[in-house]
């Protein structure tokens, strides 16, 4: 089993239900950590054979941070862990999105989840 993380993605988006959060884009943090099997082929080749292709799952997070408008940082975070498991290569992922200054004296406020197979 591998572990590929991606570190500190920075997307704003729309995040909140304050009247100001609603029309204001906001910067989210996103780390995620996904488990995948690496073939035998692949690591023998050096080749890209049958592999977890994390710059186009990394792609459609950002897509879907960027074009979508959430209330909830909780739905946020599993929008953004139902779209990892989508990929059947994914073991397991975890997902923790951090939404800087969202309380006065904190420095971000964040949600966890995980799902596997």
């Amino acid at each position: 089993m591998t572990k590929i993380r991606v570190k500190n993605l920075l997307i704003r988006t729309y995040i909140g239900f304050n009247p100001d959060e609603l029309i204001n884009k906001q910067d989210v943090i996103i780390n995620i950590e996904i488990e995948t099997d690496i073939p035998e082929l692949a690591m023998t080749a050096d080749e890209p054979h049958d592999i977890l292709d994390y710059k186009t799952i990394t792609k459609k997070v950002i897509a879907l941070v960027q074009e979508g408008r959430f209330k909830l940082l909780e739905v946020l975070t599993q929008n953004i862990l139902n779209l990892i498991m989508n990929d059947k290569k994914v073991k397991r992922a975890k997902v923790e999105v951090d939404k800087p200054h969202a309380l006065r004296f904190a420095e971000s406020v964040s949600v966890e989840m995980e799902a596997k197979r």
